[in-house]
């Protein structure tokens, strides 16, 4: 069983998502235990104080060291520890794969203008960002990367190919996908996806996933030639 460990200021935020749909689904299941802290239980002093004003100046409260160390010594975490940050490397599909296979996973959730830089140097934190762009706090970062880890550990889906056909699964983004009716407002589902002949269907979806890569995504498409040469190509 997976253990999330979550460090936040606002432990609020996690009890919806953790008990509804895949992710609540895991934890009734016993795939996956959620274990939410308080970083104000980490401080000391009687306003329970998390920030202070940064050295050198300029705008934003900077998140202290002590509440985050602190906690990360009381939870003794021997899995990945993610501070989650707009400085941090992308986090993506290899990384959801990387933490799915942990015993542990620890988040620390920063907020204000910053985390105290002494946190991301602590042996074994890692700084991830889940794009370019800044939210007003690391919890729905975090939110992201639990969601992206859970569901690829195994029994949460009800196969393996639910999660084997998603975008980025295999380098690639997903092709389009279609349910009844077969016809609405004047656009048509394909026809070779009605010819139930699953070799056609099988190259079509593999050709309209490399179109797709390669004009929404060169990035991805580069990477993906350059590890897999000209074989991905229909």
């Amino acid at each position: 069983m997976l253990r999330i460990n979550v460090v936040t200021l606002f432990p609020e935020l996690f009890t919806a998502p953790c008990q509804t749909s895949i992710m609540g689904r895991a934890a009734a299941a016993g795939l996956v235990e959620y274990r939410v802290e308080d970083l104000r239980h980490y401080t000391h002093d009687r306003h329970q104080t998390v920030d202070d004003y940064a050295y050198g100046g300029g705008a934003g409260m900077v998140m202290k060291p002590e509440p985050f160390n602190e906690a990360l010594d009381a939870l003794a975490p021997d899995g990945p520890v993610v501070l989650l940050s707009a400085r941090g490397r992308l986090f993506g599909h290899g990384d959801a794969v990387r933490l799915s296979l942990a015993s542990t996973v620890t988040l620390l959730c920063g907020h204000y203008k910053d985390v105290d830089q002494r946190v991301a140097e602590r042996d074994g934190v890692e700084e991830l960002s889940v794009g370019d762009f800044v939210l007003s706090g690391g919890e729905f970062a975090a939110l992201c990367v639990m969601d992206a880890v859970v569901r690829l550990l195994p029994g949460v889906l009800g196969d393996h190919e639910s999660a084997a056909s998603d975008s980025h699964y295999d380098g690639l983004l997903s092709p389009p996908s279609y349910t009844r009716p077969p016809e609405y407002r004047g656009h048509a589902v394909p026809a070779l996806l009605l010819s139930g002949d699953h070799v056609k269907i099988a190259a079509w979806r593999r050709a309209q996933a490399v179109v797709l890569t390669k004009t929404r995504r060169p990035d991805l498409w580069a990477r993906y030639e350059k590890e897999h040469g000209s074989e991905g190509t229909p």
